[in-house]
């Protein structure tokens, strides 16, 4: 008998990114793999029940419940979300912005704008034709990014930032689930044992991702990324949530946000 009844009766999708794989392991079931931005566009449609989405989409779509400790966050430096830079961060005039994305588009203008002080123009990546323009990168493309191009570049890492500037730790990702899906409370359970067995499985992940070394992937997994969300992600959430209304990224000023 499978130990996720109940997630298998519904339609999953989560993001393809090497950190959400601890959150996914040992799933059986059907999952649909996609951009993070994707994933919420099709939660918001009705193809998915429930998705591994960026935490933006809670911010302007509160009404979703979340599942509670379960997220991809950092208290500490990320390494995969960064904005590539040369010269000095003050005399940045453009940003451009990974199209993937939906959190950290906006996130990288909450820092730049309340620690920094700074209005560059964010331009998307496909249409950005400055080759000057510092670069706004997530999840594996950040990873290969950073690995190819080193110290060429500047980084500024926004899980770092943002602890370093609110002492907080930051949330990237969470489940959400669709209101109106049967049974939520048993899909959330089943989503926690599979983050549990997932955590403890990272020694076995860890081979099985033939794209990066082993050491890499241990220390990405084990000390870059955090996987959970109890009242210091949830402090940080509701941070993330006042920058937002202080700088016009959302309108809905609700703060009662549903853990289940």
């Amino acid at each position: 008998m499978s130990p996720y009844p109940c997630l298998e009766k519904l339609k999953i999708g989560c993001v393809k990114y090497l950190n959400a794989k601890p959150l996914i392991f040992g799933y059986e079931g059907e999952v649909c793999f996609d951009h993070p931005s994707h994933l919420a566009t099709m939660l918001a449609e009705g193809r998915l029940d429930i998705a591994l989405v960026p935490i933006f989409e809670l911010m302007r779509n509160p009404h979703y419940p979340v599942v509670d400790g379960v997220s991809i966050s950092a208290a500490g430096p990320v390494y995969s979300v960064f904005l590539a830079y040369r010269g000095e961060l003050s005399d940045i005039k453009t940003v451009s912005l990974d199209v993937s994305s939906l959190t950290s588009v906006h996130l990288i203008r909450c820092i730049l704008g309340e620690y920094h002080g700074l209005t560059p123009e964010y331009i998307s990546s496909d249409t950005c034709k400055d080759k000057t323009a510092a670069q706004l990168l997530i999840g594996n493309q950040a990873i290969d990014f950073r690995r190819a191009y080193g110290k060429e570049y500047k980084y500024l890492d926004l899980g770092e930032e943002w602890l370093k500037q609110t002492g907080l730790p930051f949330v990237f990702a969470a489940w959400l689930i669709r209101p109106g899906v049967p049974d939520a409370t048993s899909a959330a359970d089943e989503l926690r044992a599979l983050k549990q067995h997932g955590v403890a499985s990272i020694p076995e992940i860890v081979p099985t991702e033939t794209v990066y070394d082993a050491a890499f992937v241990t220390k990405y997994l084990s000390e870059y990324i955090h996987f959970n969300l109890g009242d210091g992600e949830k402090k940080g959430i509701t941070k993330f949530r006042e920058l937002l209304l202080k700088h016009g990224h959302i309108v809905n000023d609700k703060p009662d946000f549903i853990f289940t």
